[in-house]
């Protein structure tokens, strides 16, 4: 038996290896090199703009700055206006740091080195700091002064030290993959804690920026990774979605964080359901909540678990895992959060998102509201090569474009919703990212016409252009069955067809691109709410840096903008005694386009007009890069 074992071993290490040696003769034939003339292969580039640029309100040069020197010790700012003196402290903010390596540069934004941003208010005034995460990646990368462990949009430079004995093992030991924590900030008990979509957390000092300690969140429950995007309860407990393994295949699971002492040592397994399919387990980058249910939208994003072995084998960067089924419904799946057990399940069509809103329960409802986009090229526009070629690209604002859209999921619910559609969907296309992402590591040719004219949500509107995007025109398909959602003030809808599960269908909550949304997180959250704060995704807007308040009961939008300036994700603060849901301020960390690369900037507004009350202006000694997401915690001085 241990022959036999030995032999196959040796079979498909064999065939590997022949594969793997085609794959590098492959890769050294030579590449033909195309001049990329923007009149010939972009007719459509010199339209708006006559210098050429399609999008000459948008500065993407604030997405490639590189921190050169940290601000360790607090930089005093000058103040305009008037920050309320109520106002106690610390915004914390997290993100891109670092585009370099040595010589090297990572090609996604999502491989930046993490970088810590910190404005500290107190009495009206402010001061601001910034400090790289101290993740391991980061140390092995500066100690080789070269990018030696794969990110998601960027490959490792390989080791020849290393076999391929040594890739395939990699698969099993977390250690050896990115720790590059460098998306969000989160409380665990009364400290503060960097994610990303890895096994790993560090905690930070959040006064003095520093890494103090690395946490594997898998030795403590198992799960292969988490979102960014836990859920801090008010009595302190927190909770994630992570991705496990069982031996029927991978699940997704509801980690609890139970507050008290030693929240990792007594975290537990709350709930798990089965991912749709074994070998392509889904993307997920948040989740929700409410009072009775989690809420798990499983969309057709997936890691492809055969790409991945391929990843590890030939050496190339993670994104080249990720699958899309552009024909494939989306999944909401209500678990119960008493029983752990799935409850409700329904469909829609096709969308891709990264961030939900908010969630609550209402008169027999679950109203879920999302961030979406008809598919998920917006990722790929975050490669570096497409960021500096968006100007010569009149697609890209298309890849960027969504919406936020309100499902409405109706309790009360005919037979069989756990079935499947009466009419049978048909994969029409399955594209790997990889496709597009490989790319860029060799000349790319510009695209001489749009790939995305179709841009709606709905099969049967045959008249789409890229600038057509009605996500909640109704399809006639439905007209034969009742619309089972009852709730008031609400176009949404919901259908059993044939006996089916139930299909729900959005309403649209404003008519502008929203990202990364925030409410009145500690008093709303999983509660009927009627305001959010977000950025616009809208990147040929008027103006691209405009702060959106979205009020969801009325449908109507506020925003804040000013030229040239490019605010970062807004949080609301409440003010002391606030009655109403919008009694306070938001506050937005700025930067701005051009040559002011070394000026930073803390934005004050009031969270009722969205007009301004104050800010206060830092200048550094280097460029500031444009953070992601971040926490305000209160009192911290």
């Amino acid at each position: 038996m241990d022959f036999l074992i030995v032999s196959m071993l040796v079979a498909i290490v064999t065939v590997v290896l022949k594969l793997r040696t085609t794959y590098l003769l492959f890769q050294r034939k030579p590449r033909i090199k195309v001049k990329y003339d923007p009149k010939q292969h972009d007719p459509q580039a010199n339209v708006i703009d006559g210098s050429g640029r399609c999008y000459p309100n948008c500065d993407s040069t604030v997405w490639l700055r590189s921190c050169e020197k940290e601000i360790t010790e607090p930089l005093e700012g000058h103040v305009i206006g008037t920050i309320p003196v109520w106002l106690n402290g610390s915004l914390l903010r997290n993100g891109p740091g670092s585009w370099k390596v040595g010589d090297m540069t990572f090609q996604h934004l999502f491989d930046c080195s993490a970088l810590l941003h910190r404005f500290a208010i107190h009495n009206g005034s402010v001061t601001y700091q910034n400090r790289f995460v101290q993740t391991e990646t980061l140390k092995k990368n500066n100690a080789a002064q070269r990018i030696v462990v794969t990110e998601f949009g960027t490959a490792a430079v390989p080791d020849p030290c290393h076999s391929i004995f040594d890739r395939v093992s990699a698969m099993f030991r977390p250690e050896s993959a990115s720790d590059n924590s460098m998306i969000s900030i989160y409380p665990i008990g009364d400290e503060l804690y960097t994610f990303a979509e890895t096994p790993f957390v560090h905690r930070i000092n959040p006064r003095t920026l520093a890494t103090e300690a690395r946490i594997c969140v898998s030795d403590y429950t198992g799960v292969i990774h988490h979102t960014s995007h836990p859920h801090v309860l008010s009595n302190g407990t927190v909770y994630n979605l992570g991705l496990g393994s069982t031996k029927s295949g991978p699940v997704y699971q509801i980690i609890c964080f139970p507050h008290g002492e030693d929240m990792f040592e007594n975290a537990y397994v709350k709930a798990q359901i089965p991912c749709r399919w074994k070998l392509n387990p889904g993307y997920m980058h948040t989740f929700g909540l409410t009072e009775n249910y989690f809420v798990i939208v499983e969309q057709p994003l997936s890691v492809s678990l055969s790409e991945y072995i391929k990843t590890q084998v030939f050496n190339q960067n993670m994104s080249a895992c990720l699958k899309w089924f552009d024909d494939k419904p989306c999944y909401f799946y209500l678990v119960d959060r008493q029983t752990g057990e799935l409850a409700h399940k329904f469909q829609s069509n096709t969308f891709f998102y990264m961030h939900i809103i908010n969630q609550y329960e209402q008169d027999d409802h679950v109203v879920i509201d999302i961030c979406c986009y008809k598919n998920p090229e917006m990722i790929n526009s975050m490669y570096l090569e497409s960021i500096m070629n968006m100007q010569s690209n009149p697609n890209y604002a298309a890849e960027f474009r969504g919406r936020p859209l309100r499902f409405v999921l109706p309790l009360t619910t005919l037979q069989n919703e756990n079935g499947y559609l009466g009419r049978r969907q048909r994969l029409m296309k399955s594209m790997t990212l990889s496709a597009i992402s490989a790319r860029l590591q060799q000349p790319k040719l510009k695209r001489s016409q749009s790939d995305y004219e179709d841009v709606t949500f709905i099969e049967n509107n045959t008249n789409a252009t890229t600038d057509d995007f009605n996500f909640t025109a109704k399809n006639d398909k439905y007209k034969p069955f009742a619309n089972l959602v009852t709730l008031g003030n609400t176009k949404a809808e919901a259908y059993q067809l044939g006996g089916g599960p139930i299909f729900v269908h959005p309403e649209l909550l404003c008519d502008l691109g929203c990202e990364t949304p925030r409410i009145n997180y500690d008093r709303y959250l999983a509660k009927p709410y009627q305001y959010f704060y977000a950025i616009s995704s809208d990147v040929d807007a008027d103006n691209p840096g405009t702060l959106i308040k979205v009020d969801v009961i009325n449908k109507t939008c506020l925003t804040w903008c000013e030229e040239n300036c490019f605010p970062s994700e807004p949080i609301f603060v409440p003010s002391p005694n606030a009655i109403e849901e919008d009694d306070g301020v938001v506050l937005a960390s700025m930067i701005w386009g051009g040559l002011n690369e070394n000026k930073v900037g803390l934005l004050v507004l009031c969270a009722k007009t969205m007009n301004e009350l104050g800010r206060c202006m830092f200048h550094t000694n280097g460029p500031v890069p444009k953070c992601l997401h971040g926490w305000y915690a209160k009192d911290l001085l």
